[in-house]
């Protein structure tokens, strides 16, 4: 009998003043009992309007109804499918404003939760010890993916799901890209990530570390090695900054570096081979996932205050609602509709303060969001010892620079089309090389449809 409901079975979770001093998850995952009642409350639609919401077009009627039937196993085959990385989607996706958005239970209450449940099902299949992985007999073709973030990740586990030789180039030492260098450990522990990784190693999908493609090896030299087509998934990497006075001195970080320091190279522990400025009072300049993952991190290094200074106000925050509650309940302060104009320096060049504006929105710009404009005589000086800057990042000019007849936008995007094919000649490219920074589903749904391409490609040659 169906689970009426109006509300999701809440997500466990770690007490407030608990998590916000360690780095351990913070959401703890549904029970088998929990899990079973939820997918209870799915109607199983004909029309499956959830599906037309999920960038990587899961199954996602089918899998619920099997967890709703206690067969665990049977819904992760049906979620494998279309998906490489479960247990990474069901917690670092949007999907509130992708597949729950379209759930028609959430016409007059919330809608299924999703996410929690394909979290749960991926969870329980990782935990299994008996599961085996059949590698697909080789066609005999040879695929190179530069990048092993989501994009690079979806694509290759695809191919090699179609009997390609796939191999992975990344530049970073350990493989997952903005998985492992930008996502929190309390928000995407690395372990599941590499246990996604790893199943993608027993497909048969080679992982090459320490590869700067445009360095080491061009994408021509590539093609010359035998490789018949190559994806580029190699992210936005490239940090912005606002170009105001005082973003050279000591204690100003990008959220990248930031991040990085702390997620892939653990600054967070005792005696870290990779330290970083444990400051007592941050301010957080931007209000997407980033910079609330940003300010979050920075409260879990010990720092007394830690604001989010955004030029819009809570509306307009484009980091996910979930996000913004955790970090509120967490203590992080938010400074909205203020905008820096200044870093100022202390006696040894460290930030000493930062110089903002109040702002006021004004009439909608080309987004579609109403413009923030300064407020006159509104100059005050927020008390800070250090800043990270969180306004964007943008492609990596490398690869660029460094392959022939490769066509980018002004701003450094790769020009790709439906498909993810670019002016070169079985040359793809996905996810945030093309778009700019965006989420992981959509990467892993730019992944997907190249995956798809190159193999018809190949298969037309």
């Amino acid at each position: 009998m169906p689970n009426m409901s109006l509300k999701k079975n809440p997500m466990p979770s770690q007490e407030p003043d608990v998590r916000n001093k360690n780095f351990l998850e913070v959401a703890l995952g549904y029970t088998e009992e929990m899990a079973v009642d939820e997918a209870q409350r799915c109607l199983n639609c004909k029309n499956s309007p959830c599906v037309k919401g999920c960038p990587v077009a899961i199954h996602i009627p089918q899998f619920i109804k099997e967890v709703a039937n206690g067969n665990f196993a049977g819904a992760y085959d049906i979620i494998s499918e279309s998906s490489s990385l479960p247990a990474v989607c069901g917690r670092v996706c949007p999907q509130e404003s992708q597949c729950e958005s379209k759930c028609v239970r959430g016409i007059k209450g919330e809608p299924v939760g999703i996410g929690r449940l394909e979290r749960f099902v991926a969870d329980w299949h990782n935990a299994q010890k008996d599961v085996e992985i059949h590698k697909p007999e080789s066609n005999g073709h040879k695929v190179a993916v530069v990048g092993s973030g989501p994009s690079g990740l979806t694509c290759a586990g695809d191919l090699a799901k179609m009997g390609y030789e796939v191999t992975v180039f990344e530049a970073l030492h350990l493989a997952g890209g903005v998985l492992v260098y930008g996502i929190p450990e309390f928000r995407l522990p690395k372990a599941i990530v590499q246990k996604e990784i790893d199943t993608l190693k027993a497909l048969g999908v080679k992982v090459e570390t320490n590869m700067v493609i445009g360095k080491v090896l061009s994408i021509d030299e590539l093609m010359e090695d035998g490789f018949e087509a190559v994806f580029v998934g190699s992210g936005a990497g490239l940090p912005r900054f606002m170009g105001i006075p005082g973003e050279n001195l000591k204690g100003v970080y990008s959220a990248n570096e930031f991040l990085t320091r702390v997620n892939l190279m653990k600054s967070y522990k005792d005696h870290p081979t990779t330290p970083i400025m444990h400051a007592k009072k941050v301010a957080v300049v931007g209000g997407g996932n980033v910079a609330m993952d940003a300010a979050r991190c920075a409260k879990r290094l010990g720092a007394e205050e830690v604001y989010i200074v955004y030029r819009r106000s809570e509306a307009e925050l484009p980091a996910r609602k979930e996000e913004v509650e955790h970090a509120k309940e967490e203590g992080i302060i938010f400074k909205l509709l203020n905008n820096p104009v200044e870093i100022l320096p202390n006696e040894e060049n460290f930030v000493g303060g930062m110089k903002c504006v109040e702002m006021e929105l004004g009439e909608p710009d080309e987004s579609g969001r109403r413009r923030p404009v300064e407020k006159p005589d509104s100059e005050f000086v927020l008390d800070v010892d250090s800043v990270i800057m969180s306004i964007g990042t943008s492609p990596n000019p490398l690869i660029k620079s460094t392959t022939k007849g490769l066509e980018t936008q002004k701003w450094g995007g790769i020009i790709a089309d439906e498909n993810g094919l670019t002016s070169r000649t079985g040359v793809y490219a996905g996810g945030d090389a093309v778009t700019g920074a965006a989420t992981v589903i959509l990467a892993m749904g730019a992944g997907k449809t190249a995956a798809a391409a190159i193999d018809e490609y190949i298969k037309n040659k």
